[in-house]
């Protein structure tokens, strides 16, 4: 089998296209068939070894996909040959076959096509932790998401929508404004490139207390970090809740002056270390999440494919921050 591995530590340029044994599925694991792979930033960051989880080389980045089941280890009782799966994998998604836990499979659901289900877990099972466990959304409340046109982005507006909040939309292009508004996002503030200077700081500050109403934002949901933090930390509600969930544009240096004059919580989203404490409430956000599929409440929005061969097109696409929705690797 094929499967794009990285050897040495850097950037998408670095990973080869390696032909490898096929894995054989030891007790309480399952082997997939990967028909597809979406790309997430983690998978910029754990090719240049800057992610929380340093996996030894060589190995296969990917932290989600899609497939069939075509062997099944001793004592797996819950999944048979045949059976349509997601797969969260942590990384290893870019390869034809990949062995899995079985308790890290769900069914995907009857008419869902591959390249949706490879797009569900992370994203939105992420926003279904951030939003709800950390977030406290409440419908009715205000919600502002940085770095909304991206895959976390993107399904943070929907669910934002589908819980009943308010949704600002913070944005760098018109284009990427559109795909918000398709999303269902209420009002959208496109924001210029950062580095900023003290007035560019504040212009952006106001501008998000504009769109956001005289109450500011009951929840900050900052998947961006960097220079946009302080501007959008300044456009909080009283007893707001500012969300930390990546920083693609640099670590934020936050005055927490202003949590003491908003009395805000800022809190961290780490989702895989959550489900790893948690597995029994993320299978209910998950069975959550499947609902709200099956009734259109959520879409996800995949905005481009690559076959294996040019996986690393589609990383140095998230790396360059020019991805709308999800991006996704096809083994076809």
């Amino acid at each position: 089998m094929k499967a794009l591995r990285s050897h040495v530590v850097g950037g998408p340029e670095t990973l080869t296209l390696d032909e490898v044994e096929s894995p054989v599925p030891g007790p309480g694991q399952v082997r997939v068939a990967v028909k597809a792979c979406s790309i997430n930033y983690p998978d910029v960051l754990i090719i240049r070894d800057m992610y929380q989880f340093k996996p030894p080389r060589p190995f296969a980045p990917g932290g989600e996909a899609s497939g069939v089941v075509d062997a099944v280890g001793e004592g797996v009782t819950d999944w048979k040959v045949g059976d349509r799966v997601i797969a969260s994998t942590g990384n290893g998604g870019l390869s034809e076959e990949i062995v899995v836990d079985a308790a890290r499979l769900w069914p995907l659901p009857e008419g869902v096509s591959f390249e949706v289900g490879a797009s569900i877990m992370m994203t939105y099972g992420t926003n279904m932790h951030g939003l709800l466990d950390r977030g406290k959304l409440k419908a009715g409340e205000t919600l502002l998401v940085l770095g909304a046109a991206g895959g976390v982005g993107l399904s943070a507006v929907e669910l934002g929508k589908a819980y009943g909040a308010k949704v600002v939309a913070a944005v760098s292009s018109e284009e990427k404004a559109e795909a918000a508004r398709d999303a269902g996002a209420d009002d959208v503030v496109i924001y210029p490139t950062a580095p900023f200077d003290k007035d560019q700081s504040k212009a952006l500050a106001e501008a998000f207390k504009a769109a956001c109403g005289p109450n500011g934002a009951d929840v900050i949901y900052d998947i961006v970090g960097g220079d946009y933090s302080e501007p959008a930390l300044r456009s909080i509600a009283w007893e707001g809740r500012f969300c930390v969930v990546g920083f693609p544009a640099g670590i934020a240096k936050m005055p927490l002056n202003l949590t003491l004059l908003k009395s805000c919580d800022v809190c961290g989203v780490f989702w895989g270390a959550w489900v790893a404490r948690e597995p029994k409430a993320n299978a209910v956000h998950i069975a959550t999440l499947f609902d709200l599929l099956k009734t259109g409440k959520i879409n996800p929005k995949v905005s481009a494919t690559f076959p294996l061969a040019r996986g690393g097109e589609a990383i140095q696409l998230l790396a360059d921050r020019k991805a709308i929705g999800k991006v996704v690797v096809t083994m076809e």
